[in-house]
């Protein structure tokens, strides 16, 4: 009699089965296990390899400036690092995002380059993290401080302003450099000292241990810095205060200028949208736009690249210009005679600056570009501005309602330049004397309420423009050079960069020039004061331009790099802050040659 069992017959050869199906998949897993081993191998180890290749490559370039004697003197004898002996910061950044920062310490400078390089090593062994820019910082100086001290000294700093990097304990295990403090908002200049939020925010998108509570004590650093660019150039960082972790420029000549302008206006022009509008402006610490919009920037703006293409003509630019006059002109309005006005849609009113302003610019596109389409526009707007001028006194009514009502008689002080500097421009354009005498009018109020106090720029250039075409009056040529030499000082000492007083003086340098070439007599004008002056604050804007070294550490570098900032209001990138700025060094390119056979550079040695 069989035991066979069909059932359980059934049920063996089921489980045989799932276990050859099991073997299979198992067999079929660790294949696929080993073909992605081998494409990790040959593609993300490739480019791991690359990398770090990259990194040991400008790494080395950076050791031959950093590990030398002059270092070794800079930093002491003593340990410039406290407890911790002798500290090195690496970063490294991709130019897409905020940078990567290591820091490493040892008994001397070549142990903590030794410690804080393996670091980085490692770091790009497990990452596919392409290091374009390598900036490296050697702590030269630290002391100690007690958080009242801290809050403080933060407190009483200009915003963005304090300078010095802090370790969180003594052994430099939490450190920051400067820049990364200020680039994340982690220095509270309000309430003073720290921002915990903000630090430990900080700490955690970089993969850092966040700290519970901040110390009762902080090591407050300097730092030496250099920074090795895309192409391998090595650049000596500043240490000292106001250019604080900038690269050194032997001298600001014309063509270093022209770079400046040509590098800020490309930026300018990838701001445009396809309706003619500019992205208004940014702050780039965590990149964030500015939600405004001011339609007397965009046409201050729009002139700024009218002098770009000056410089070098550029059909793709000459179209961009054309979209932005476009945008303009849909944004102004007529009255019941026909006189235009700039009308601003969000405040539904019109500015007496707007409407100089678009005169301005588009006098500056009819002489560039030898068109004369805008004539009628420009001639309609002067009109305008007209309606706004009380000739008999020379004071003008400031912004009107949407509806051409009187709104407001005053806002600022820089709207009654703007207008008078495009009356001014009107009769340079037209040769039509009703503008030349509406414009005398206003700058004779300059001078009897001495416009000087102001230290405007626009008031320079309206001086500068009317001297053109009236030569012989010496209240003007005086008032022109008093504009200036009253407030040399002021400007000269002035720690931000403030990127209206190039404009100041280089519009002043022009009547000054003007004077000496037609032989008019200047008195009591201390022309080596003057060209320190320029020089100095020249030389004073570089602090906020976007080199590498300093977009680095905002969240997204490659959308700010070379363009200009205001530091002090959270490194704010603006499009009339971009303008002022080429304004300036327009001129000073232009006039460079002119201020050297005057003695410019002789000024320059003078320098404290």
């Amino acid at each position: 009699m069989s035991n066979h069992n069909p059932q359980k017959t059934s049920i063996l050869k089921r489980h045989l089965s799932g276990q050859k199906n099991l073997s299979s998949l198992l067999i079929i897993a660790a294949v696929l296990l080993m073909v992605s081993a081998i494409i990790l191998f040959c593609f993300g180890g490739k480019k791991s390899a690359a990398n770090v290749t990259a990194y040991k490559e400008k790494l080395a370039l950076l050791e031959k400036q950093v590990l030398t004697e002059e270092t070794e003197t800079l930093i002491g004898k003593s340990p410039a690092g406290g407890e911790t002996g002798q500290v090195v910061f690496l970063s490294l950044c991709n130019t897409a995002e905020r940078a990567k920062v290591f820091c490493g310490t040892g008994a001397d400078l070549s142990s903590a380059w030794a410690n804080v390089d393996e670091q980085a090593t490692d770091f790009l062994v497990n990452s596919h993290y392409d290091p374009v820019w390598l900036k490296a910082d050697v702590v030269c100086m630290s002391d100690v401080l007690q958080t009242k001290e801290l809050v403080k000294e933060v407190r009483a700093a200009r915003h963005e302003f304090y300078r010095f990097g802090v370790a969180f304990d003594r052994k430099f295990q939490t450190a920051l450099l400067e820049a990364e403090l200020n680039g994340a908002k982690i220095y509270d200049y309000d309430q003073g000292g720290i921002d915990l939020a903000y630090l430990n925010r900080y700490l955690i998108k970089a993969n850092r241990d966040p700290l519970e509570k901040l110390p009762e004590a902080y090591t407050i650093f300097q730092c030496a810095g250099w920074f090795c660019d895309e192409d391998n150039v090595i650049y000596a960082l500043s240490h000292d205060d106001l250019t604080y972790g900038r690269r050194q420029i032997a001298t600001l000549d014309d063509s270093y200028a022209k770079e400046l302008i040509m590098n800020s206006s490309a930026f300018l022009v990838n701001q445009i949208k396809a309706d003619g509008s500019f992205v208004y402006g940014m702050y780039p610490r965590f990149d964030n736009d500015i939600d405004n919009y001011n339609i007397v920037r965009h046409a201050s703006t729009l002139w700024s690249l009218i002098c770009r293409y000056r410089l070098a003509p550029d059909e793709e630019l000459a179209a961009k210009i054309e979209q932005t006059i476009d945008f303009m002109a849909e944004q102004i309005i007529y009255d019941e005679a026909g006189r235009a006005y700039l009308y601003e849609a969000k405040d539904d009113e019109i500015k007496l600056g707007g409407c100089g302003v678009a005169v301005v610019a588009l006098s500056e596109y009819s002489d560039v570009f030898q068109n004369e389409q805008y004539l009628p526009l420009c001639r309609a707007l002067g009109e305008g501005i007209l309606t706004l001028l009380d000739q008999s006194s020379g004071e003008y009514y400031h912004v009107l309602n949407g509806d051409f009502s009187r709104k407001e008689p005053f806002r600022t002080v820089y709207y009654d330049g703007e207008a008078t500097f495009a009356l001014c421009r009107l009769y340079s354009l037209t040769g039509e004397q009703r503008w030349l005498e509406a414009a005398q009018s206003a700058i004779n109020h300059f001078i009897a309420a001495d416009y000087s106090q102001y230290k405007d720029h626009w008031v320079a250039y309206s001086m500068n423009e009317i001297t053109k075409h009236i030569p012989d009056n010496p209240a003007y040529y005086a008032f022109a050079l008093k504009n200036a030499q009253d407030n040399l000082q002021i400007i000269g000492e002035r720690d931000t960069t403030y990127h209206t007083y190039l404009e100041l003086l280089m519009a002043t340098f022009e009547v000054y020039d003007r004077m000496q070439k037609n032989n008019i007599s200047v008195a009591d004008f201390d022309l080596p004061l003057f060209l320190q002056t320029i020089y100095t604050r020249a030389d004073r804007q570089l602090n906020g331009y976007f080199y590498p070294e300093y977009a680095m550490y905002m969240k997204n570098p490659q959308r700010i790099l070379n363009t200009f900032m205001v530091r002090h209001d959270g490194y704010r990138v603006r499009i009339d802050d971009v303008q002022h700025n080429i304004g300036g060094y327009y001129l000073y390119y232009k006039n460079y040659k002119q201020m050297v056979a005057y003695g410019l550079l002789d000024a320059r040695q003078q320098l404290p």
